[in-house]
């Protein structure tokens, strides 16, 4: 006789990271994007690469977060960090679902990346925050333009790269090019870069197309001298943000598993502080975090990286969200004009 399999919710269900479905961090699936509402973020994969001029592989990056993130599970009670005594992503702050993928149409590129741009827009008109899970770089570009009616955004791009090439033999949409064809969009206000580092980060030409453009840069040494807060500092409290982060920011001692490895990158804990910072000072509309390449690294520490960040940042986003909301009522009390 077989014992019939038990709901989740048994009280004394261990839960391994291993057991069971795998959605970003075990959240709600929820794949029918127009049953989101509700949601505070949605997670969606774009596993593209075909966009890629070097290693391909970031067509299994989604998956393998999602997996990596299984470690990183947590409950309704969120997650407490200590060195900020803080509880990150308790259900009171924010809801999570896992929305799946876009579908991706082999050796289609453009066609890929316009079911990506239409998956992005069906998580907007929910209302929802899209927090996506790449696949190469060339997916902002159709991220990106899926905000095209919304309020405008200013980009933040964590990169090794400056991903400014305008075209290569004919190709303009290839995974150096997110920032030149968002540079072309009217609802991007402006680019600000921050990593870049070593020779081979841009070429001369683009370089001197970026500049023209107004893109604010900070190396990766500027970001290390300076720190998060100065390196930001030409933005305005409150401004609108879309945020993209390439995993070969990081130092590849950390994240192997990637297309393009430039060494001298940042650390973890630098990387979190730029997030935080961000997350802290700004209206975060998006995200992408792109160009992870499991077949790069057997040992899983890539993906891994990407889905702890990846929790770290959403957590920030949301419990700053929730201090800002708590704190309107005194700032309407404390105005002059309120008490007119």
């Amino acid at each position: 006789m077989t014992t019939p399999p038990r709901s989740r919710n048994t009280p004394d269900r261990m839960d391994l990271p291993f057991v069971g479905l795998a959605t970003f961090a075990r959240q709600p699936a929820c794949p029918d994007w127009d049953r989101l509402d509700g949601a505070d973020v949605a997670i969606l994969g774009i596993p593209i690469d075909t966009a890629s001029s070097y290693r391909v592989g970031t067509r299994f990056g989604p998956r393998a977060i999602r997996e990596a993130s299984m470690f990183h599970g947590f409950g309704p009670e969120g997650v407490f960090d200590f060195e900020d005594e803080v509880t990150y992503l308790a259900a009171d702050e924010v809801r999570i679902v896992d929305a799946g993928d876009a579908d991706v149409i082999y050796a289609d590129t453009r066609r890929s990346l316009a079911n990506a741009e239409q998956a992005v827009r069906a998580l907007l008109d929910a209302r929802t925050m899209p927090y996506i899970l790449g696949g190469d770089h060339a997916i902002t570009m159709a991220t990106v333009a899926a905000f095209s009616e919304e309020q405008p955004i200013h980009i933040v791009h964590l990169d090794a790269h400056f991903d400014f090439i305008d075209e290569r033999n004919g190709i303009g949409w290839g995974h150096g090019s997110p920032m030149r064809r968002a540079s072309e969009m009217a609802h991007v206000t402006g680019i600000t870069t921050l990593g870049p580092h070593n020779m081979g980060a841009v070429g001369r030409r683009d370089w001197e197309a970026a500049r023209a453009y107004g893109t604010h840069v900070a190396s990766l040494r500027q970001v290390r001298a300076a720190g998060a807060a100065a390196v930001l500092g030409h933005l305005p409290e409150g401004q609108r943000v879309y945020v993209s982060i390439d995993i070969d920011a990081f130092d590849p001692s950390i994240a192997p598993g990637t297309a393009t490895i430039s060494h001298g990158g940042f650390g973890y804990y630098e990387v979190k502080d730029i997030l935080r910072e961000i997350a802290r000072r700004f209206e975060v509309a998006g995200v992408d975090f792109v160009e992870v390449s499991p077949p790069y690294d057997p040992s899983g520490i890539t993906a891994l990286l990407a889905a702890r960040t990846s929790l770290d940042f959403i957590g920030s986003i949301f419990h700053e969200r929730a201090k800002r909301r708590r704190q309107a009522p005194e700032a309407r009390i404390s105005s002059p004009d309120a008490l007119v």
